[in-house]
C-alpha cells in the first residue's frame, strides 16, 4: 500500500471535481482544491521549520483547516499531534512540553490560551489561527495557506516512522505519548473500510472528534476511498438530525451519549431517515434497550466497533447482519462486541499469558498492524503493553460458542464517559492537593446516558479542614478538563483497605447507588 501522504493526492487525480469536505452551511471543497491547498499548506510549514519527523499541535474544534493540517503532515512525513480541546491550560502545558511541537494551530476559542502557552515551550516557532481575529504574533491559518507553492512534496518515508502522537490523559503527571506509526494509520483505514462495509458512494459524518483517534481515523478513510465528509465544529443535536433527515447522509459515527441524546431530540420524528445506510458506534458501551430504540427510529444497519483505539487500533465488530440475527431471535447479541475484526489475532488469556477456555472471562489481546510502536519515551510501559508482538490492553472479555464477546469489565481502572477515555490517577491526584483530603479514590458509576460517570469518595484528613463536597468538586473544576470532575464526592469515616493496604476500588463500586444525573 502507498504511503499515507498519497490518500489526498490519489483521490484528487480520480475525483477532482467532486466534494471532499461538506460544511454546516452546505458548501462544499472539492478533492482538487483540498488537495492544492494542502501542498500549499505543506509548503508554507516546511518554510516555517516543519521538517521530516517534526510535530505539529492542534487545539481546536473540527474544521476543514484542522483536516488540512493532518493531511500536510502526512504529506511532509511529519507528525500531528491533535490534543484534546476540552484540557485545561495546565494539562495542555504539561502536553505540549511532552509533544516539543514546532508549530501549535488553534480555534478561536482556545488561540487566547495557546499564545499564552507557546512561550513556556521552546520548540514551538508558529502559532496559527484557524479563525477569529487577527492577534499579535499569530499567523491567520489562510494566510499560510496562500503564502505556500502548490507543489507536491516528495518526501520518502517508511511504515516505522511515526505519523501520529496522541496522549492518553492530560494530568499533572506523565501522560503516555502514544507513537502511531505510517503502518498503524494505514493498516487502519483498510481495516475499517472492510468491517464498516463501506460502498464507494457515501457521503458519510464522524461525531467523534478529530482529536480522537475515531476521529481521525474515519475522515481519513473517506479521503482514501474518494468520497465527501460532512464537516461540522462539534457534535450539535440540531443540526445532525437535519443533516441525517436531509437525505444526503449515507451514514454516522457516533458514540452511545450522541445517540442517546438524538433519540431524545424533540426533533427527531420531523423527517425521514430513509437514505441512511449505516450507523457505526463505538467509544463506549451501549445498553441494549438504547440499541433496540435507535434501531426502530432510524432503519438501518448499525455496526458496532470496539477497539483501544489509540493504541490498538480496531479489535473487534459486530456487523450489520449480526445486528439484524439479534432483531430475528438473537437478542443476546446485542450485548455482544462481536467477532475479531479484519486481519486481527484476538485472544482471551489469564494473567499468565495462557489462553483462557471458551466461556472463561480473560484478557484481550490482539495482534495487528493497526497497533502503536510504543508510548513516547516510556520504554518499561511499552514493554507492558507490547509483549511478543501482542497488545495487552486490559480489557476483559469472555468468548462463545460461537465466538462471539462479550465484555466483562477492565483490569485498569480507566473510566469511560460518554466516549471520553478517564484515568482515575488524574483526579485522585488534583483531589488529594486539597488540604481537607487525606485518602481518595476515584471510581465510575454506570450510568444509562453516559454509560459512566465519575464519582469520588475522599477521607478527611485531621489536620486540616473538614472536607466539603461542593468545595473539592469546585477544585477539580480549576484545574481538570469538565468531563473529569466527579459528579460526586463522597466523604468515608475510612476506606476499605486489603492486607497490602490498598484501597478495594471493588468495594466502594458495591457501595454505589442508583445513578444520578450528570
Amino acid at each position: 500500500m502507498t504511503r499515507a501522504g498519497s490518500f489526498l493526492t490519489l483521490s484528487a487525480d480520480r475525483y477532482p471535481d467532486r466534494p471532499c469536505f461538506v460544511f454546516g452551511d452546505g458548501s462544499h471543497q472539492t478533492f482538487a482544491e483540498t488537495n492544492s491547498r494542502v501542498n500549499r499548506l505543506a509548503d508554507a510549514l516546511s518554510t516555517a521549520g516543519v521538517s521530516t519527523g517534526g510535530r505539529v499541535a492542534v487545539v481546536a474544534t473540527d474544521s476543514g483547516g484542522y483536516v488540512e493540517v493532518l493531511l500536510a503532515c502526512m504529506k511532509l512525513g511529519a507528525t500531528y499531534v491533535p490534543l484534546n480541546n476540552r484540557l485545561q491550560s495546565d494539562e495542555l502545558l504539561t502536553l505540549l512540553r511532552r509533544a516539543e511541537p514546532t508549530a501549535l494551530f488553534a480555534s478561536s476559542r482556545y488561540l487566547e490560551v495557546c499564545r499564552a502557552l507557546a512561550p513556556q515551550v521552546g520548540s514551538i516557532r508558529l502559532v496559527g489561527a484557524f479563525d477569529g481575529e487577527p492577534a499579535p504574533g499569530v499567523v491567520p491559518f489562510e494566510e499560510l495557506v496562500d503564502s505556500g507553492t502548490d507543489v507536491e512534496p516528495d518526501v520518502p518515508v517508511s511504515d516505522d516512522d511515526v505519523l501520529g502522537l496522541a496522549f492518553t490523559s492530560g494530568t499533572t503527571g506523565l501522560p503516555k505519548g502514544v507513537l502511531q506509526p505510517q503502518r498503524m494509520v494505514k493498516s487502519l483505514v483498510v481495516n475499517m473500510s472492510i468491517d464498516y462495509e463501506i460502498v464507494p458512494d457515501e457521503f458519510r459524518y464522524t461525531a467523534s472528534p478529530i482529536f480522537h483517534i475515531a476521529g481521525q481515523a474515519m475522515i481519513l478513510m473517506h479521503v482514501w476511498r474518494g468520497f465527501p465528509t460532512l464537516v461540522l465544529p462539534q457534535f450539535e443535536p440540531s443540526t445532525v438530525l437535519r443533516w441525517m433527515q436531509s437525505g444526503r447522509l449515507t451514514g454516522a459515527f457516533l458514540v452511545p451519549t450522541m445517540v442517546s441524546t438524538l433519540l431524545e431530540h424533540p426533533d427527531i420524528g420531523a423527517g425521514s431517515y430513509a437514505n441512511l445506510r449505516s450507523i457505526i458506534y463505538g467509544g463506549a458501551p451501549m445498553s441494549p434497550a438504547l440499541l433496540r430504540r435507535a434501531l426502530d427510529v432510524f432503519g438501518c444497519d448499525f455496526i458496532n466497533a470496539f477497539g483501544a483505539a489509540t493504541e490498538g487500533g480496531l479489535q473487534s465488530v459486530l456487523s450489520s447482519a449480526d445486528h439484524r440475527r439479534a432483531l430475528a431471535g438473537a437478542p443476546h447479541l446485542l450485548g455482544s462486541i462481536g467477532k475479531p475484526a479484519f486481519g486481527v489475532e484476538l485472544r482471551l488469556v489469564d494473567e499468565a499469558g495462557a489462553d483462557v477456555p471458551r466461556g472463561e472471562v480473560g484478557e484481550i489481546i490482539t495482534r495487528s498492524d493497526p497497533v502503536m510502536t510504543g508510548y513516547l519515551e516510556m520504554p518499561e510501559e511499552t514493554a507492558r503493553a507490547i509483549r511478543d508482538g501482542w497488545f495487552w490492553g486490559g480489557d476483559l472479555a469472555r468468548m462463545d460458542d460461537e465466538g462471539y464477546l462479550y465484555l466483562a469489565g477492565r483490569s485498569k481502572d480507566m473510566i469511560i464517559r460518554g466516549g471520553e477515555n478517564i484515568y482515575p490517577v488524574e483526579i485522585e491526584t488534583v483531589l488529594a492537593d486539597h488540604p481537607s483530603v487525606a485518602q481518595v479514590a476515584v471510581v465510575g458509576r454506570p450510568d444509562d446516558h453516559w454509560g459512566e460517570v465519575v464519582v469520588a469518595f475522599v477521607t478527611g484528613d485531621p489536620a486540616g479542614p473538614a472536607p466539603d463536597p461542593e468545595v473539592l468538586r469546585e477544585h477539580c473544576r480549576a484545574h481538570l478538563a469538565a468531563f473529569k470532575v466527579p459528579v460526586e464526592v463522597t466523604v468515608v469515616d475510612a476506606m476499605p483497605l486489603n492486607a497490602s493496604g490498598k484501597i478495594l476500588k471493588r468495594t466502594l463500586r458495591e457501595r454505589l447507588s442508583s445513578p444520578a444525573p450528570a
